[in-house]
């Protein structure tokens, strides 16, 4: 079994920042890419940032220059620090991780998601 959590939702006013959390625990070889997607009510998930293994990072163009996205390997955590928040980043924001359960074999779990509100 393989366990994504994510925290550090919260509500927040417009400008402000969160920092989130994203924890990958379990049976697992090795932890490939790790991402953030969010998903607003009556809208499709859709990618945030994601950062591969070898820590190289990409950014929904809505997002660029405000959120980054990094990683501990040891840990098993990425982390995304949300600056310059504004009312349209509002939604769950859900973590993906995708890990070796050997050495070619390639899954995927998903965390529960975590809420984000940004207050105008």
């Amino acid at each position: 079994q393989v366990q994504v959590v994510e925290s550090g939702g919260g509500l927040v006013q417009a400008g402000g920042s969160l920092r989130l959390s994203c924890a990958a625990s379990g049976n697992i070889f090795s932890i490939n890419a790790m991402g953030w997607y969010r998903q607003a009510p009556g809208k499709q998930r859709e990618l945030v940032a994601a950062i591969s293994a070898g820590g190289i990072s990409r950014y929904a163009d809505s997002v660029k220059g405000r959120f980054t996205i990094s990683r501990d390997n040891a840990k098993g955590t990425a982390y995304l620090q949300m600056n310059s928040l504004i009312p349209g980043d509002t939604a769950v924001y859900y973590c993906n991780a995708e890990y070796y359960t050997s050495s070619y074999s390639l899954d995927v779990s998903w965390g529960q998601g975590t809420q984000v509100t940004v207050s105008s």
